[in-house]
């Protein structure tokens, strides 16, 4: 059993942690950037290593001993991101095409699972012992 309260709580950290990185840090330059054919490397880089900044700050004051989770953040974000910037390219798509709205959505669904399982590992960590 792991506690409920860690659960809510790493939860709510995470989905905190990814609105500021992923929308109020991220820039145009980044944005835009990472979904280019060419120079998208740079951008994409930036806005990944935000979040796992962000990660590392959250697993260094709740679960220290699992702070390299973060280099996992910084991977896994950048493969989803990178993944959705290929599709939207090989489909065409922009804000006026269904096709685009899919990709976001399965994109933030994708970065939420991932802090799904960051906030179960934090709160198995944090949960006494019985």
């Amino acid at each position: 059993m792991i506690s409920t309260p860690w659960t809510i709580a790493a939860l709510v950290i995470f989905l905190i942690k990814h609105l500021v990185a992923d929308f109020f840090l991220q820039t145009s330059w980044m944005a835009n950037g990472k979904e280019q054919p060419r120079g998208w490397f740079p951008p994409l880089a930036a806005h990944v290593a935000v979040h796992a900044v962000a990660t590392a700050l959250i697993f260094a004051a709740l679960a220290p001993a699992y702070v390299w989770i973060a280099l996992v953040d910084l991977v896994v974000h950048f493969a989803i991101d990178r993944a959705k910037g290929l599709l939207n390219r090989a489909f065409d798509t922009d804000p006026t095409k269904t096709g685009f709205w899919w990709l976001i959505g399965i994109d933030q669904t994708l970065h939420h699972l991932t802090h799904i399982g960051f906030a179960i590992l934090i709160a198995v960590v944090r949960t006494p012992p019985l």
